[in-house]
């Protein structure tokens, strides 16, 4: 039987992961998922993401490919629910043609960063709090935003030792959201740097509280250098929450 390709819809909470991808010293959400796919399948099998997320950031819409040569098992994906953790769930499972790629098929992401402005004990891990942010200019923060949708190239809003080949981006939405005690930035692009959108959102916080000026960071984007004592927002309250694929009619449901 000639090889097939399946591509899995997913979620996951990442406090308890070092990211997606596979890690040397640490568990990561690829190695948890490939290892229970290997066991149901009776052979080693390796995932492909559709990008990769920093350790503790979570994902609501993430897409994962692999290859198998064979009959899936029945019931496959209930099987691997009941297997996995219960801060991954595996939401569909689609036989895909052989030229889908998780990640380079993707036209899209979209990514959630949601704050609180009061201690929530119930969800510590998963929405961040910041006990040390001064009074919050909502009118700075929405320029701050917006002024992002003025470039194509960010190189400020990338980490140290990034492997990306280029710091262009193709940006259409950058928000903020305001609740009456939370805040929430909403953002989408064809792709993103590493440790980017946490980078904006510090850098957003930052001129929120008259610590960092506009002209600033108007001035970094366009020399493409890194902003005066850049600050990356805490991971918890990170969310992957869309991915975007032009041919998903051409996927097959797997019972």
């Amino acid at each position: 039987m000639s090889t097939r390709r399946y591509l899995l819809e997913l979620a996951y909470c990442g406090t308890d992961y070092a990211g997606w991808q596979r890690q040397p010293n640490a568990l990561s959400v690829e190695e948890t998922i490939d290892t229970a796919l290997s066991t149901m399948l009776g052979t080693p099998i390796k995932l492909v993401g559709c990008g990769r997320t920093d350790a503790g950031v979570h994902a609501e819409d993430y897409a994962a490919h692999f290859d198998f040569e064979g009959e899936l098992p029945p019931r496959l994906l209930g099987r691997l629910n009941r297997y996995l953790p219960a801060d991954i769930a595996l939401r569909a499972l689609h036989h895909v043609p052989e030229s889908l790629h998780a990640r380079f098929s993707a036209t899209g992401r979209s990514y959630i960063y949601r704050m609180s402005l009061e201690k929530d004990p119930f969800r510590p891990n998963t929405v961040a709090w910041v006990p040390a942010l001064g009074a919050l200019d909502h009118r700075k923060m929405e320029e701050a935003a917006a002024l992002l949708l003025e470039y194509s190239a960010f190189a400020p809003f990338c980490k140290t030792n990034s492997d990306a080949y280029t710091m262009n981006c193709a940006l259409t939405e950058s928000r903020w959201e305001f609740g009456e005690r939370s805040l929430t930035y909403h953002i989408s692009a064809n792709r993103f740097l590493r440790g980017m959108v946490r980078l904006i959102v510090g850098m957003c916080l930052r001129v929120a509280e008259g610590k960092l000026s506009l002209d600033e960071v108007r001035v970094a984007l366009d020399r493409q250098q890194r902003l005066p004592r850049p600050w990356s927002a805490p991971a918890a309250g990170l969310y992957l929450s869309r991915v975007i694929y032009l041919d998903r009619t051409s996927w097959r449901g797997v019972p």
